[in-house]
């Protein structure tokens, strides 16, 4: 296993001890493998430290039962010839198996050839996400998506910073058209979020490229918590829209301390670690983070940097409190 010994993997598992048995389960389902854990109320999170297509369409099998009808494949297809974008034939190798699937994304907020529709279409073409179908969702302008429950959170008062928050968020409009998202995500760093997992590939990625991402961002483009937790709010709204039919996929390999936005992002000063999948969105931020902080320290400082000088884990307290999912998780090696 690359980077860490198995006594370290084991550790971390949501402090769960996992089996030889289950370690070994690489061949049985979901379902078999949910029936050999003894950890009751923690989540799944397969792991695998084969970062290829064979090891890609392993994770994925585990975790999408509940991927039926149009199927969107949420991914960030950054800017042109980015420096440590994921390789190209890892995501294409996964679409083909996938029927009825539309690598799907929205324009951006700031300047640059992903701020309109055809500047951003060639943008997808040089960077070779033109192999499939992909849908601009806020082409067409957008829709108001509903946060559920967020009204009645933020009456009560409690379990929040002050500042500005969100009730719904303006989405590329298209999004209405799946039936079922597919959350494929380049782990890494992020130069206000600390780091960017499957909550800021929904939050800020699914938000409509002229209105949502202004509603995400808020006036000024601040920093800090409350950035944090607009971000958070926007992707509940995705998941609770999807809710039964969303999963998530972390691939951590060229992690920079910058984001895929960043055409002179930082090289990575860490090795790559593998990919993950859970059908919970809390979990395999959380499990992608502890995999990072688990780094040797030379390794580990550029990006740990990032993420705490930018308040970045306030993420997952954020989500734990919007109830998005579960911080206890058990890691399995497929």
């Amino acid at each position: 296993m690359t980077n860490m010994s198995r006594r370290n993997f084991l550790k971390l598992a949501g402090g769960a001890v996992l089996g030889m048995a289950v370690l070994k389960m690489t061949g049985n389902s979901a379902a078999q493998v949910k029936d050999a854990l003894s950890g009751g109320g923690k989540s799944e999170v397969f792991f695998t430290d084969d970062i290829s297509v064979k090891g890609l369409l392993n994770i994925y099998s585990k975790i999408n039962q509940g991927m039926t009808g149009k199927i969107g494949i949420k991914l960030h297809t950054g800017e042109p010839h980015g420096p440590n974008l994921l390789p190209v034939g890892l995501i294409k190798g996964l679409q083909a198996t996938i029927p009825n699937s539309t690598i799907v994304e929205c324009n951006v907020l700031y300047g640059g050839p992903r701020y309109q529709t055809a500047s951003h279409r060639e943008v997808i073409k040089t960077n070779g996400f033109d192999f499939c179908p992909v849908d601009i969702m806020d082409e067409a302008g957008d829709v108001m998506l509903p946060i559920p429950g967020m009204k009645e959170f933020l009456a009560k008062g409690q379990g929040y910073l002050p500042g500005d928050h969100l009730t719904e968020v303006a989405v590329g409009g298209h999004l209405l058209r799946y039936n079922s998202l597919l959350v494929y995500t380049h782990f890494k760093g992020h130069t206000m979020g600390g780091f960017g997992g499957s909550l800021k590939n929904i939050g800020i990625g699914n938000a409509s490229g002229h209105v949502g991402k202004a509603m995400v961002h808020g006036p000024g483009w601040p920093t800090g918590p409350g950035f944090l937790e607009r971000m958070v709010e926007a992707g509940k709204a995705t998941t609770e829209h999807f809710k039964g039919h969303i999963t998530y996929i972390n691939v951590l390999k060229n992690m920079s301390i910058d984001c895929d936005c960043d055409p002179n992002g930082a090289p990575p000063t860490c090795k790559d670690i593998g990919i993950l999948g859970s059908t919970d969105i809390l979990a395999i931020d959380k499990a992608s983070l502890d995999l990072v902080y688990n780094l040797p320290g030379a390794q580990k400082t550029d990006l740990i940097e990032r993420i705490e000088s930018r308040s970045g884990r306030h993420q997952i307290e954020y989500m734990k409190t919007l109830g998005m999912g579960n911080t206890e998780y058990n890691l399995i090696r497929v």
